[in-house]
C-alpha cells in the first residue's frame, strides 16, 4: 500500500528566518533605544555647545540612521517597490520623532521643539532620497544581509 509523504517543513528554514528577523530588527531597536535615551537626559546633562545648530545637526544625523535602520529592516521587500519604502521610512521617521518630542516634554529642562521634528523629518528625507536614487546602495544592503545570514537567506529565496 502506498503511503503519500506528507511535506514537513525542515528546521533550518523556521531558524534561518529567525536569524534573518534578528539580523534586520536589532539595528533597528539599537537606534530607537539610543535616541530614546538621549531624550530623556535632562538639558542641563547635554553640552551640545560647538558651533549653533548643533543640535540639528545631531537630530538630522540621529533620524538618518533611524531610516536607514529601517530600510534595512525592510529587507528584500525594501527593493520591491523602492518609492514606497522611502514614503513609509518617512512617515514612521516623522511619527516616531512626534513621539520623541513628546516624550521630551515630560523630560526636566526639555522642551518640544517644531524645529527638532524638521530636523528629524529631514534627515529621514534626505537618507530616504539617498536610498531611492542610489541603485548600487540597494543592492549592496541586500547582499551584505545576505553575508549576514549565510544560507539562511539564499535558502528561503530558492522556496518562494
Amino acid at each position: 500500500m502506498w503511503i503519500p509523504k506528507r511535506r514537513m517543513r525542515q528546521p533550518e528554514r523556521a531558524s534561518c528566518g529567525n536569524m534573518n528577523f534578528l539580523v534586520r530588527i536589532v539595528p533597528l531597536t539599537l537606534v530607537m533605544g539610543t535616541i530614546f535615551f538621549l531624550s530623556a537626559q535632562s538639558g542641563d546633562s547635554i553640552d551640545l555647545s560647538l558651533f549653533p545648530g548643533e543640535d540639528k545637526v545631531a537630530h538630522l544625523t540621529a533620524y538618518g540612521a533611524l531610516a536607514f535602520t529601517f530600510i534595512w529592516f525592510c529587507g528584500k521587500e525594501a527593493l520591491r517597490k523602492p518609492g514606497l519604502t522611502a514614503v513609509v521610512t518617512l512617515l514612521f521617521c516623522f511619527l516616531y520623532g512626534i513621539s520623541d518630542e513628546y516624550h521630551q516634554s515630560f523630560v526636566e529642562q526639555r522642551y518640544v521643539s517644531g524645529f527638532d521634528l524638521l530636523a528629524d523629518t529631514t534627515g529621514a528625507f534626505l537618507l530616504s532620497m539617498v536610498w531611492l536614487k542610489s541603485a548600487s546602495l540597494q543592492a549592496a544592503l541586500i547582499t551584505y544581509q545576505q553575508q549576514l545570514t549565510g544560507k539562511c537567506v539564499l535558502q528561503r529565496s530558492k522556496s518562494e
